[in-house]
């Protein structure tokens, strides 16, 4: 296991920051959904056409491979929205029912170039994820995640500055994706239980990595909300939590340890709280793993089995990416990003 992270100072009062909203509010805005245009959409299948007759690698592509010249602009005006804004965006309209599998990978990759640079999101390095069902369940094994199952996911962050989500292909019924912002719900937690909110600020939260880190550390510890450089910056995995019990160098969470994740837990489903909504094919959200968590409901696919829902993912460090906390240098999560922004070099020697 890893040594507890350091101490940090402790927020004791809510904070004051863009990225405190409520789901209440945003469901009659619509100014967080991009609608690509006609022109934007023309740009990305000109700029296919060029990689198709390259016959490029697709990991091998950067962005000069993959030219936007008027889209490339809007993409990038939603850093600031990412980090230091409301921390998310919907972008809608892409017409992935005209592209086959490789060249909606395509796509999705050379627009990402357009936004940061892909972080490796397991012990494999692998730069892009395939969510959909693999007919396991967590319980499977004890490197199972939850999005290579069909089952609900809980709130939570995933790694790196922010993650894209690429809807392919949506299942037969369920699958709704839901957001919260992760400073309201601290806010929340100390307006209703400032005891508790100091709970989450502490080194006691062990993490199971699924077998995820190179070193093969079984669980990280860390606080979920790190409060430093004026920022709360969480890393909040509640099945990993749960799943990190079963090791038996692990402690039991205590009685405020119990509470406090069930008082997370009830203010992230809080309805005025959460944003739900429905990815359509074509659908890519964009979201910080710093101001937002994020959830979905269980899902069924079809019988058909070209029509099975399908999500491309990518995690990226962004070039106005927050200063990372020290707790964060070690983390299979983050530790790439870290190790990008925040060392001599980017980490390389």
């Amino acid at each position: 296991m890893t040594e507890p992270a350091p101490s940090f100072e402790t927020l004791q009062t809510p904070l004051d920051d863009p990225s405190a909203w409520r789901g209440a509010d945003l469901r009659a805005q619509t100014d967080w959904i991009v609608t690509l245009t006609p022109a934007e959409i023309a740009e990305i299948e000109a700029a296919l056409a060029g990689v198709r007759d390259r016959q490029a690698d697709l990991f091998a592509l950067s962005r000069d491979d993959f030219p936007l010249p008027t889209l490339s602009t809007r993409l990038e005006g939603l850093l600031p929205v990412l980090e230091g804004g409301r921390g998310f965006a919907l972008v809608r309209g892409l017409p992935v029912e005209r592209y086959g599998e490789a060249d909606a990978r395509t796509i999705f990759w050379g627009l990402a170039q357009h936004v940061g640079i892909p972080e490796p999101q397991d012990g494999a390095g692998n730069l892009m994820h395939d969510v959909r069902d693999t007919g396991k369940s967590f319980a499977d094994s004890d490197t199972v995640r939850d999005y290579q199952t069909d089952a609900a996911i809980n709130f939570h962050n995933d790694g790196a500055d922010i993650f894209m989500l690429c809807c392919v292909q949506t299942g037969a019924s369920g699958g709704q994706s839901l957001l919260v912002s992760a400073v309201e719900v601290f806010n929340e937690a100390m307006r209703r239980r400032p005891d508790l909110a100091e709970v989450l600020q502490q080194a006691c939260w062990h993490m199971d990595t699924r077998g995820q880190r190179r070193d093969g550390v079984k669980t990280q510890v860390m606080p979920i909300y790190t409060y430093w450089n004026g920022q709360l910056t969480p890393n909040y995995k509640n099945s990993l939590m749960y799943a990190a019990q079963r090791f038996p160098d692990v402690p039991p969470f205590s009685a405020a340890q119990t509470e406090a994740i069930a008082l997370l837990d009830e203010i992230c489903g809080d309805p005025d709280i959460a944003l739900s909504f429905a990815m359509e094919p074509g659908d890519i959200q964009i979201a910080s793993n710093y101001a937002t968590f994020h959830a979905r409901t269980k899902y069924q696919d079809s019988g058909d089995t070209d029509r099975r829902r399908h999500m491309l993912r990518i995690w990226l460090s962004i070039p106005n990416g927050r200063p990372l906390p020290p707790n964060f240098e070690g983390t299979r999560e983050f530790g790439a990003t870290y190790a990008r922004r925040m060392t001599p070099n980017g980490g390389k020697t």
